[in-house]
């Protein structure tokens, strides 16, 4: 599922008809590149393919003075459809996002261990300083984080989860530290494979 699609097509749903530099500005001003991973070159692009796909409709093109050409745009029976199934999709199912550092994380026995033990030092202060960012922004009241209230709500959300990987960096650093080996409780065929056998070595005397 799109997070674009589903942020575009809900909120023509709630502003139409709304013109595409509107659903543009809302989402940006809901940061919603940044948590969202939305585009703003991609909102225009993604607008024009549901129309074509039936999700939308443009219902007038205008222009005032020498401003680009403007769409306005609503959404359909078939639009609406799909936004709710992908919205109750979302809310009722756990979905595993891509995570980079998951990814980089598999080839733990490449990194030295001190290096390993400080790096995931290190991501752990740089979480507790931006959930710290993010409690002093709810503290201070400002308007775009705490109304509406659910909006708050997310972000202690983020906050929480952050919590949650910062305890976990320490604990899984501490067990690095401790020597314990990566490859306890494999096979003795998987445990000699070139590949992890290079890392194993590579380790060893650290």
């Amino acid at each position: 599922m799109s997070t674009t699609r589903l942020m575009i097509l809900g909120l023509v749903n709630w502003m139409e008809p709304v013109h595409g530099y509107d659903v543009r500005r809302e989402l940006l001003s809901w940061n919603a590149d940044k948590w969202a991973k939305i585009q703003p070159g991609s909102i225009y692009h993604a607008l024009k393919k549901m129309t074509e796909e039936g999700l939308l409709e443009a219902v007038a093109t205008e222009q005032v003075g020498a401003r680009p050409e403007r769409t306005t745009y609503k959404i359909t029976v078939r639009g609406k459809d799909a936004f709710e199934n992908m919205l109750r999709e979302q809310w009722w199912e756990i979905q595993t996002g891509s995570d980079p550092f998951t990814a980089a994380f598999a080839f733990l026995p490449a990194l030295p261990r001190k290096e390993a033990v400080a790096a995931l030092r290190h991501r752990g202060r740089m979480l507790t300083v931006t959930t710290q960012g993010l409690r002093d922004m709810i503290a201070t009241g400002r308007t775009d984080i705490t109304k509406p209230v659910h909006v708050q709500w997310m972000f202690e959300l983020w906050i929480a989860r952050a919590e949650g990987e910062i305890v976990w960096c320490e604990r899984v650093a501490e067990l690095i530290e401790s020597g314990v080996s990566y490859m306890t409780g494999t096979s003795a065929e998987v445990d000699e494979e070139a590949g992890w056998k290079a890392y194993r070595d590579k380790v060893a005397d650290v």
